[in-house]
Protein backbone atom coordinates (compact mmCIF):
# COMPACT_ATOMS: atom_id res chain seq x y z
CA UNK A 1 0.00 0.00 0.00
CA UNK A 2 1.46 3.40 -1.08
CA UNK A 3 1.06 6.21 1.26
CA UNK A 4 -1.10 7.93 -0.69
CA UNK A 5 -3.35 4.78 -0.49
CA UNK A 6 -3.01 4.82 3.27
CA UNK A 7 -3.80 8.98 3.08
CA UNK A 8 -7.33 7.65 1.39
CA UNK A 9 -7.92 5.20 3.64
CA UNK A 10 -7.65 7.37 6.86
CA UNK A 11 -10.02 10.31 5.29
CA UNK A 12 -12.39 7.47 4.57
CA UNK A 13 -12.20 6.21 8.45
CA UNK A 14 -12.34 9.69 9.44
CA UNK A 15 -15.55 10.27 7.34
CA UNK A 16 -16.98 7.77 9.09
CA UNK A 17 -16.24 4.84 6.74
CA UNK A 18 -16.37 1.90 9.14
CA UNK A 19 -14.68 -0.74 6.88
CA UNK A 20 -11.43 2.10 6.52
CA UNK A 21 -11.30 1.78 10.04
CA UNK A 22 -11.32 -1.83 9.86
CA UNK A 23 -8.94 -1.86 7.31
CA UNK A 24 -6.45 0.39 8.87
CA UNK A 25 -6.84 -1.75 12.08
CA UNK A 26 -5.65 -4.78 10.27
CA UNK A 27 -2.97 -3.29 8.87
CA UNK A 28 -1.69 -2.09 11.85
CA UNK A 29 -2.06 -5.13 13.35
CA UNK A 30 0.19 -6.45 10.67
CA UNK A 31 2.89 -3.52 11.02
CA UNK A 32 2.77 -3.18 14.55
CA UNK A 33 2.21 0.17 14.34
CA UNK A 34 1.11 0.84 17.85
CA UNK A 35 0.94 4.51 17.36
CA UNK A 36 -1.58 4.25 14.67
CA UNK A 37 -3.86 1.45 16.56
CA UNK A 38 -3.56 4.41 19.18
CA UNK A 39 -5.03 6.64 17.03
CA UNK A 40 -7.55 4.57 15.93
CA UNK A 41 -8.85 3.50 19.69
CA UNK A 42 -8.32 7.47 20.42
CA UNK A 43 -10.91 7.65 17.95
CA UNK A 44 -13.40 5.27 18.91
CA UNK A 45 -12.57 1.68 17.81
CA UNK A 46 -13.07 -0.50 19.87
CA UNK A 47 -10.91 -3.40 17.52
CA UNK A 48 -8.18 -1.33 17.36
CA UNK A 49 -8.53 -0.76 21.49
CA UNK A 50 -8.40 -4.71 21.98
CA UNK A 51 -5.15 -4.78 19.43
CA UNK A 52 -3.37 -1.66 20.94
CA UNK A 53 -3.90 -4.10 24.60
CA UNK A 54 -2.64 -6.96 22.91
CA UNK A 55 0.21 -5.80 21.03
CA UNK A 56 1.26 -3.34 24.06
CA UNK A 57 1.56 -6.35 26.47
CA UNK A 58 3.72 -8.42 23.42
CA UNK A 59 5.62 -5.79 24.03
CA UNK A 60 6.17 -5.08 27.43
CA UNK A 61 4.68 -1.83 27.14
CA UNK A 62 3.91 -0.93 30.51
CA UNK A 63 3.18 2.80 29.52
CA UNK A 64 0.50 2.23 27.09
CA UNK A 65 -1.05 -0.18 29.32
CA UNK A 66 -0.66 2.05 32.42
CA UNK A 67 -2.47 4.63 30.02
CA UNK A 68 -5.35 2.33 28.65
CA UNK A 69 -6.34 0.99 32.61
CA UNK A 70 -6.18 4.60 33.64
CA UNK A 71 -8.20 5.65 31.40
CA UNK A 72 -10.80 2.90 32.52
CA UNK A 73 -10.06 0.14 30.57
CA UNK A 74 -10.40 -2.90 32.66
CA UNK A 75 -8.87 -5.37 30.17
CA UNK A 76 -5.16 -3.33 29.51
CA UNK A 77 -5.35 -3.10 33.87
CA UNK A 78 -6.04 -7.41 34.06
CA UNK A 79 -2.63 -7.13 31.08
CA UNK A 80 -0.97 -4.52 33.16
CA UNK A 81 -1.21 -6.56 36.18
CA UNK A 82 0.10 -9.76 34.75
CA UNK A 83 3.03 -7.88 32.99
CA UNK A 84 3.82 -6.69 36.47
CA UNK A 85 3.69 -9.93 37.77
CA UNK A 86 6.11 -11.67 35.50
CA UNK A 87 8.04 -8.57 36.21
CA UNK A 88 8.08 -8.52 40.02
CA UNK A 89 7.60 -5.08 39.93
CA UNK A 90 5.46 -4.52 43.30
CA UNK A 91 5.68 -0.44 43.16
CA UNK A 92 2.96 -1.04 39.91
CA UNK A 93 0.73 -3.28 41.43
CA UNK A 94 0.69 -1.33 44.71
CA UNK A 95 -0.25 1.50 42.31
CA UNK A 96 -2.93 -0.62 40.70
CA UNK A 97 -4.00 -1.52 44.24
CA UNK A 98 -3.81 1.70 45.78
CA UNK A 99 -6.59 3.11 43.14
CA UNK A 100 -8.91 -0.23 44.11
CA UNK A 101 -8.11 -2.70 41.92
CA UNK A 102 -8.59 -6.00 44.05
CA UNK A 103 -6.62 -8.23 41.29
CA UNK A 104 -3.88 -6.40 41.65
CA UNK A 105 -3.56 -6.42 45.64
CA UNK A 106 -4.62 -10.39 45.33
CA UNK A 107 -1.03 -10.73 43.31
CA UNK A 108 0.72 -8.06 45.36
CA UNK A 109 -0.37 -10.12 48.30
CA UNK A 110 0.63 -13.31 46.66
CA UNK A 111 4.34 -11.91 45.42
CA UNK A 112 5.09 -10.51 49.03
CA UNK A 113 3.81 -13.59 50.87
CA UNK A 114 6.76 -15.63 48.77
Amino acid sequence: MTEHDLTALRERAENGDTTAVDELVELAVERGDIDELRRLADGGSTDAVDELIQLAGELGDMDELRRLADGGNNDAADQLIELATERDDLDELRRLAGLGNTTAAEQLAELTAE
